[in-house]
Formats: structure tokens, sequence, C-alpha cells
């Protein structure tokens, strides 16, 4: 057997390589959280333009009833 032990020589371009997977990785968790926002923003303003059609429609309904009550 042979006494020496094994050393591993790590160059600097090799370790510069690796930092872009990490930059990498966070970018893409970057972009889902922006698409994830950007959807919930589009559900809470879907569920407001309804709830405000709602209530004009129901407004517009009740007004039309007070007036065919009050003939």
């Amino acid at each position: 057997m042979n006494g020496k032990s094994k050393i591993k020589i790590v160059k600097k371009a090799s370790v510069a390589a690796a930092e872009p997977k990490i930059a990498g990785a966070k970018a893409a968790r970057i972009a889902a959280r922006e698409m994830v926002s950007n959807v919930t923003d589009w559900v809470t303003e879907f569920k407001s333009r309804k709830s405000e059609e709602t209530k004009a429609a129901l407004e517009h309904l009740f007004a039309a009833q007070a007036q065919s009550n009050e003939i």
C-alpha cells in the first residue's frame, strides 16, 4: 500500500464555475415567486371586480323593485 494520502487540487476556474449554479437556482426561485405574485394579483383583481359587479347588479335590482312598488 501507498502511505501517501490523496490531495485534491481545486482550481480557481472550477470554483468560479460552481457559483453560477447557485445564482441560477436563486434566479429560478425569484422568477417563480414573481409568477405566483402575478397570479395572486390576478385572482384578487378578479374577485374584487366580481364583487363590485354583483353589488351594482343587486343595487340595480332593488332600485327597480322600489320604483315598481311606488306606483
